[in-house]
């Protein structure tokens, strides 16, 4: 394995050098084109017509995803050899991330470059890719992925979509219902799972004039109102036996990789809806006045601001680390678009989970505080605040819910530690709390240390109690990853803002340097809370000196560092992100 391999999950045991991270700041021109490119296709095509899109005209939808795709948005994924561009996950998830604002179409677009296109992608036979992805990249072909059942959501593999071979061996007959089908409405590729003879979950391709095949009625939903989703009815639908896709019986291993990939891009696309909610608060707050004063210069909403604008700084450190370690991996594979990129890929399904997590809910924040700036208005049509506060909801369950991912995070920390993957219980006996450093940053990295040895001697308590068992602890299992993904987040701030002075120096990097700050001091107090309520649902009370010795700390002035974030966004009048 190259030197430039890191384990997944192997934050919580080992330092990270500076150099092995991605942050935005680290961005090539190219890149930042490519978010320049998305940025102003919907800004200038996609949110003027807002209104048009979310009344669900299927034909405007899709002439607006044709134009994405003469632009080149469509394609990042899809390999040269078959129209698209080819590029870096890091390249992919920065125009996920900018092609925001109107989550509806955020959605179409989504649905149709991820779970859409990717599996055909890594699990297409040379056929499939030659027959579907250049019109994928184009959005002349429209992509969706058919997995979801009425009785069958977060337990993918108790669906009872059925295929049978016919008497002749050339096609499978599928019967079934998948249920929340996005972009139903007007695919014309379906990616679909069913049970061979009712037991080999198989993934198959189908086209939109397969015999058996018809799309029931269009859900109404709280949110992404103007985006398409639909029931996908199988009724004796003949597939030619040419079309299954990946092996026979190995179909959880397409439902499951590629739900990794979309889970960051979930994340980023949240974020950048988020940093446009901010952004509108912003100015809202600056224009808004009472008691002839902008709103924004009262303390309380220049808290909120602030707030708004630590969590987005965070989430984002964690997207493109996760993104770049991702990236580093692949490039050590001879074939980037095979068993052994995905594997690459699921080496990071820790990662991906915490982006997804942590980006969909940061969002919620945003989104519900853009509303309190905003006041009676932000409650009206009238201002795209309520649209977002709407539209966001949905990320915290699709691409897994966030309650299944925190299962995912635990589960599979565990697992690594069980194999001997990642050494992560440490001596419980010498839990002690990490020293002093000295230099830029100095507390919070000895907080981080502390975070981590909370976090490994939590988890080891845990496994010494329960063993095996602990996969069934689902509220200790929720807690651990809370734990883990803050700890994540705060050594991403900190890196990201050591990364930024480096370059910028101490005084060029004043604000992401006080973000860190209060980022390191909130995680610290979240998990602290964490821990205590897990060490005593566990009995381990005898453990709770140790934790009080590994949070003990010079608590950072998070008021005062919050206001001068807030002054200085004030000052700025933008997101200076």
């Amino acid at each position: 394995m190259s030197e430039k391999f890191v384990k997944g999950g192997s934050f919580l045991i080992n330092e990270t050098a500076l150099d092995s991270i991605t942050t935005p700041e680290d961005f090539t021109s190219e890149q930042r084109m490519y978010a320049k490119t998305a940025t102003d296709f919907m800004v200038n095509e996609v949110i003027p017509n807002s209104d048009k899109i979310e009344e669900k005209d299927l034909a405007f939808n899709h002439a607006l995803l044709k134009k994405a795709g003469e632009l080149g948005l469509l394609m990042g994924d899809v390999p040269e050899a078959y129209g698209g561009m080819g590029l870096d996950k890091t390249s992919c998830a920065i125009i996920a991330e900018h092609t925001s604002g109107q989550g509806s179409f955020q959605t179409m677009v989504m649905a149709h470059t991820g779970i859409g296109t990717l599996p055909i992608i890594y699990y297409g036979t040379d056929a499939h890719k030659e027959k579907y992805l250049p019109g994928l990249a184009t959005g002349e072909l429209v992509g969706c992925y058919c997995l979801t059942e009425p009785s069958a959501g977060s337990d993918a593999l108790g669906a009872r979509a059925k295929a049978v071979l016919s008497e002749d061996g050339k096609h499978y007959i599928l019967n079934g219902t998948k249920q929340f089908i996005t972009n139903g409405g007007f695919a014309d590729v379906f990616t679909l799972f069913a049970k061979i003879d009712g037991d080999k979950f198989t993934g198959f391709v189908l086209e939109k004039d397969t015999p058996g095949l018809s799309i029931g009625p269009e859900e109404h939903k709280m949110g992404i109102k103007g985006s398409s989703t639909t029931t996908v009815i199988l009724e004796d639908a003949m597939v030619p036996v040419e079309n299954v896709l990946g092996e026979i019986g190995q179909g959880h291993k397409i439902a499951f990789n590629i739900l990794n990939i979309g889970r960051f891009k979930l994340g980023v696309g949240a974020l950048g809806n988020a940093k446009i909610a901010l952004s509108e608060a912003l100015l809202y707050a600056l224009e808004r006045k009472q008691f002839n004063t902008p709103i924004a210069k009262f303390g309380a909403i220049g808290e909120k601001l602030a707030a708004m604008y630590c969590g987005i700084y965070a989430a984002e450190a964690v997207s493109y680390r996760c993104v770049g370690l991702i990236d580093r991996l692949l490039e050590t594979s001879d074939d980037r678009y095979g068993e052994a990129a995905l594997q690459s890929i699921e080496e990071y399904s820790i990662e991906c989970a915490m982006v997804k997590v942590l980006c969909s809910e940061t969002a919620d924040f945003i989104f519900d505080e853009a509303i309190q700036i905003h006041g009676g208005y932000g409650f009206c049509s009238e201002y795209p605040a309520e649209r977002y506060y709407r539209d966001n909801r949905i990320a915290r369950l699709y691409e897994g819910t966030n309650e299944i991912n925190r299962i995912v995070i635990g589960t599979m920390l565990l697992r690594k530690a069980a194999a001997g993957e990642l050494a992560l219980f440490s001596d419980l006996t010498e839990a002690s709390p990490a020293k002093e450093e000295s230099g830029l940053l100095g507390d919070e990295k000895a907080l981080v240390k502390n975070l981590k040895t909370i976090t490994t001697f939590v988890m080891g308590l845990a496994a010494e109690k329960h063993g095996k068992a602990l996969s069934k602890e689902q509220s200790i299992l929720l807690r651990i990853a809370d734990m883990v993904t803050q700890t994540f987040a705060a050594e991403s701030a900190i890196l990201r803002a050591l990364k930024d002075a480096g370059k910028r120096g101490d005084d060029g990097a004043l604000l992401p340097l006080a973000v860190a700050r209060v980022t390191c001091e909130n995680a610290m107090v979240k998990v602290e809370a964490l821990a205590r309520q897990c060490l005593v649902a566990l009995g381990a009370e005898s453990a709770l000196p140790t934790l009080t010795a590994l949070t003990s700390r010079k608590s950072a002035d998070t008021i005062s560092l919050t206001k001068d974030i807030a002054a200085k966004l004030i000052e700025a009048e933008r997101v200076i992100i």
